[in-house]
């Protein structure tokens, strides 16, 4: 009897929590701010989404889903809801077809550009794209490319400030730069514990990734990070039960970089990193030095070719930015499919 009634009591709250979780639905060529922001009356832009979702009270998840098009971001877009997450109740934002739909292709990917001055001044003056002030975040299955603003040094697309917020996952995303015109600073700039990239690419961004203050039971995983021309992976305090496996780190000038005072001894696994101009370093006086440290690895190859998929015709390949069948690597199921049969 008593087993009954917990029974019957979990489902209730089951259900009352599902009750209460909301989606809103953007397009960005068809829709209209004064809407209700439902599939069939989607609102027109994710800063007015954000800000519906902001305002939601009571219990339940958050889901934000973008329908395929450009997304002009005029100044940052603050994750920062009035709701209180629980474990169990995500803040999403993703694509509304994923890219392991099967009707997905690269055109209907999100994209995701920040044209804005700077706007915040957090360590130094940069701009930001999407803030994360919450704990419980996922963002999915979007396209983030560079801040075309001159004025702007520091582009980060996402940014948690607060080391207090806990669990941001990112996946399934791109971040592709160029830093004569585009650039982005860092794909990912985030403090605080449980920040999980998986199945990720970042392309000719300044630093991939950067997680620093905080940081506890992070993980970067089926991730390729090229061409960062100062560094692939920044790392601040201390975080030993840190997962870095199954990615490509590849024509970087360093591959990780880690604060002076940081005496963790990471480990890594399953992994290409080939072809950088440094391996390890730490960051000292503000300036990068090469170090001779080792580390933790198991199965890390460090030479061979490695070939990415390249847009060469008129329309972007289904996997670009992808391995190559031929290619060093290939196995290791990098990039933003997380179903091998779309690779």
């Amino acid at each position: 009897m008593r087993n009954t009634i917990f029974f019957n009591l979990i489902l209730c709250l089951f259900l009352y929590q599902n009750l209460n979780a909301q989606d809103f639905y953007v397009n960005p060529l068809s829709g209209n701010n004064e809407n209700k922001g439902t599939i069939n009356e989607p609102f027109k832009t994710l800063e007015k989404a954000v800000q519906r979702a902001n305002e939601l009270t009571g219990n339940g998840a958050i889901n934000i889903k973008l329908f395929p098009g450009m997304y002009i971001l005029t100044d940052k877009v603050s994750i920062n809801p009035v709701r209180i997450l629980g474990d169990s109740d995500k803040y999403t934002i993703e694509a509304f077809i994923m890219p392991d739909d099967s009707s997905w292709t690269p055109e209907q990917m999100p994209v995701i550009q920040s044209i804005s001055d700077n706007n915040s001044i957090t360590q130094m003056p940069h701009a930001v794209g999407f803030l994360v002030s919450s704990d419980n975040v996922i963002i999915r299955g979007l396209k983030f490319i560079g801040n075309p603003n001159p004025s702007v040094t520091r582009y980060y697309p996402i940014t948690r400030e607060n080391s207090a917020l806990k669990s941001l996952e990112v996946s399934q995303c791109y971040f592709i730069a160029e830093k004569n015109s585009t650039p982005i600073q860092g794909g990912i700039w985030a403090h605080g514990p449980e920040t999980n990239i998986n199945h990720c690419i970042f392309y000719n961004c300044r630093n991939g990734v950067l997680l620093l203050g905080g940081v506890k039971n992070c993980s970067i995983t089926n991730s390729l990070i090229f061409g960062a021309y100062q560094s692939a992976i920044w790392v601040g305090e201390e975080d030993p039960d840190f997962v870095f496996s199954n990615n490509i780190i590849t024509q970087c000038d360093f591959f990780w970089i880690k604060l002076s005072i940081n005496n963790a001894k990471y480990r890594f696994s399953e992994c290409v990193i080939t072809g950088n101009n440094h391996y390890t370093g730490v960051n000292k006086d503000r300036k990068l030095h090469e170090t001779t440290e080792t580390y933790e690895e198991k199965n890390i190859i460090k030479s061979g070719k490695l070939i990415l998929v390249e847009k060469n015709e008129e329309s972007l390949p289904f996997n670009y930015l992808h391995p190559t069948p031929e290619s060093l690597g290939y196995n290791l199921q990098v990039g933003i499919f997380k179903k091998l049969s779309n690779k």
